[in-house]
């Protein structure tokens, strides 16, 4: 096997066409299009095994195996390959809307007090195909508040803002929702809903994004720290956000104190990058 297995797309068994020649496989496949279908979903490193990162609904897909009711697909934002449940997967759909308020909640009907069918968090991708008042309605036929969502294309302009839109949000390892979080998320959260690709995991993130600094540059505003297994975004020169399992959320903290807590502990940064 070669390259990085999270973005690799061979389940073990099946590959995609373009490892044909780099990888024993038993198959090799185009794979099939889906989305995801439901508000969210672990992605996992085996068929319902440990948690790697977390697919939020509308997400495109690219299906390579289907086993014992779990999925091995391959992520179109990020390229993050592993497993989810079959029973997530739907039909592909191109999507017209983002949601970009923190969270929202999707009903059956296009009124407030009706009970809500799922929790919706920033970033899930829906189709609109109508409205009435102040609802969105879905083409799988739910009704969403309309100020809550954006157009595809019609994106967020500061990745700071984002970042703090989702403060207090509970740390969650491998989370990507505004149930659960985690550093290398929050990151991909707030870039994805300014427009800018961007990675998964930290080191794919310190890799991929951003230009990097002198060692001793001031940060400034939007600016990414990386330590070994952690990221966090400037706020100002002074301030830092990141989703950090200290403080079991995500929350600000002054950047002298966090360098040295951080350096005591997992050792100094090791990367300060500028979109």
């Amino acid at each position: 096997m070669t390259g990085d297995r999270r973005t690799l797309p061979f389940s073990g068994r099946v590959a995609h066409v373009s490892l044909r020649g780099k990888v024993e496989a038993e198959s090799f496949t185009e794979g099939s299009g889906a989305r995801l279908g439901v508000p969210l979903a672990d992605l996992c490193a085996s068929p319902f095994g440990k948690r790697e990162r977390q697919l939020l609904l509308g997400a495109a897909l690219n299906v390579f195996e289907r086993r014992d009711g779990a999925a091995f697909m391959q992520a179109a934002a990020d390229g993050y390959c592993g497993w989810v449940a079959e029973a997530a997967l739907a039909q592909p759909q191109e999507p017209t809307h983002w949601v970009a308020a923190p969270a929202s909640h999707l009903y059956p009907e296009p009124q407030v007090k009706q009970r809500e069918t799922a929790a919706l968090s920033l970033g899930a991708r829906v189709r609109v195909v109508g409205e009435t008042g102040k609802f969105a309605e879905t083409a799988d036929g739910g009704f969403i508040p309309r100020m809550h969502l954006r157009e595809i294309g019609d994106w967020a302009q500061d990745p700071v803002a984002v970042a703090e839109s989702l403060l207090g949000t509970p740390y969650l390892w491998g989370g990507n929702s505004r149930a659960g979080i985690d550093c290398s998320g929050l990151v991909q959260a707030a870039l994805s809903a300014c427009g800018l690709p961007c990675p998964a995991d930290s080191d794919q993130q310190c890799d991929a994004v951003g230009t990097l600094l002198a060692k001793g540059t001031p940060p400034r505003r939007g600016d990414l720290l990386f330590w070994p297994g952690h990221v966090a975004m400037a706020v100002s020169d002074a301030v830092l956000i990141h989703a950090n399992g200290a403080s079991m959320s995500v929350a600000y903290e002054g950047i002298t104190p966090c360098l040295a807590r951080i350096a005591a502990s997992d050792g100094p940064l090791q990367a300060l990058k500028r979109l």
